[in-house]
């Protein structure tokens, strides 16, 4: 009978033999390991897939030799960052300017020169979109530039240059610098404002605060789009205007205004114009869509100002106007409560040409129904053309009446 004995010499010497040889060839393979992680760690940096530093003592073993034994010579590797976000901010940032607002103030000192002096009242950003020979052109907000007695435009490298102001528009809240284009370098590209997706990538580039964060970028998304913004124009309390704009989460602070929204492609896709400012609200900035920035900015380089149709008539929305008024004045039927009032109609306007008169009340417009000026507005400013016809439906002394208007284009309503 056969037996197997685990205490026998021979099975000793047999498993004494078989871990002598694992061992052998464990330790080749952690040496073969070594050098090869040896050789590859630096050919990996070099292309910048892996950090490689020397530490002092030490040889690079990417060193050439120069022919001295005793001597190599070391290259200092870095790792360069490139990305969409960085290859963005790198094509767009130098077309980005302040904007300094200097306003005359008078002065108590005898010695000033006809006792005036220019103060800075303020500042913004502006974004450099076109260059034509030796001018260039700058697009910011109306309230950075308003009330100015002398603007500057502060380069990316702290140069500053005098601005003319071409023109300003206090409905979309923009206007167009002049400057010399000696010194200019960049000029921004205009992208699609109309292509922009919720959620996409944006990054607002500006100058916060003023000189000391000039350049500062911010990155977000976008948060909303055609967001309808009710703007008080003339400060009185009543919101006179809405502005439709993008909402984005990149921080947008005080001195941001006229600074560039741009798209991971580098293309200005919005101007900053503002932001909630509540204590409880965190991350609504607002930009105005350079698509609906366009058409305003080339009517303020080229004339001075937005060519918009014109009615000549000065209004009054019906729901601010009380019920008691609103039947005995207007003689509006009791189911009527919305149109807009006309107080008063310009002679010689297109509103009088068409027989439109004090008291009467605007209820539709091409079969579109008018709430109030807002409405009326919209419909005109961004519906209608100068020269264009427009048919009106309207309220005089409690009967609707319709009559056709030819629109001029003499000056904003």
């Amino acid at each position: 009978m056969g037996y197997y004995d685990d205490h026998s010499p021979n099975r000793y010497r047999e498993q004494k033999g078989n871990r002598g040889g694992i061992l052998i060839a464990s330790l080749v393979g952690a040496v073969l390991g070594a050098m090869l992680v040896i050789i590859s760690i630096p050919a990996l940096s070099e292309r910048g897939v892996l950090p490689y530093t020397v530490e002092p003592g030490q040889t690079d073993p990417t060193a050439t030799d120069n022919g001295n034994n005793n001597q190599k010579v070391v290259r200092q590797i870095s790792y360069d960052v490139k990305t969409d976000t960085t290859n963005a901010i790198e094509k767009t940032a130098e077309a980005v300017v302040g904007i300094n607002n200097l306003q005359s103030s008078s002065s108590s000192f005898w010695f000033e020169e006809g006792n005036n002096r220019e103060d800075p009242a303020g500042t913004g950003s502006g974004v450099i979109y076109k260059k034509a020979g030796n001018k260039a052109y700058v697009v910011t907000n109306h309230h950075v530039v308003e009330g100015a007695s002398r603007l500057e435009v502060s380069l990316s490298d702290g140069t500053k240059i005098p601005a003319t102001l071409l023109g300003s528009d206090i409905w979309t809240d923009l206007a167009v610098l002049e400057i010399d284009a000696a010194q200019i370098k960049k000029v921004a590209e205009f992208g699609d404002s109309d292509a922009l997706k919720m959620g996409e990538p944006v990054i607002a580039i500006g100058n916060p605060l003023g000189p000391t964060f000039s350049g500062s970028v911010t990155q977000g998304i976008i948060s909303g789009l055609n967001r309808a913004i009710p703007t008080d124009i003339n400060q009185d309390g009543v919101v006179d205007w809405q502005s439709e704009v993008l909402q984005t989460d990149a921080a947008i602070n005080p001195g941001n205004s006229g600074g560039a929204l741009i798209n991971m492609a580098g293309q200005v896709i919005g101007i900053n114009s503002m932001k909630i400012a509540q204590s409880a609200v965190e991350g609504i900035g607002l930009s105005i869509p350079i698509n609906s920035a366009k058409p305003v900015i080339n009517d303020l380089e080229q004339f001075g100002s937005v060519k918009r149709p014109y009615m000549g008539i000065d209004l009054k929305s019906v729901e601010e106007i009380p019920a008691y008024y609103q039947a005995e004045a207007l003689k509006l039927p009791r189911d009527v409560t919305h149109g807009v009032a006309i107080r008063q109609v310009v002679p010689g306007s297109p509103a009088a040409a068409a027989g439109l008169k004090e008291l009467d009340v605007i209820v539709e417009m091409d079969g579109k129904k008018i709430n109030d000026v807002i409405d009326l507005r919209k419909h005109l400013y961004q519906e209608k053309k100068i020269g264009e016809q427009m048919t009106i439906k309207y309220y005089r002394g409690g009967d609707l009446k319709e009559t056709k208007l030819t629109l001029a284009g003499e000056r904003t309503q």
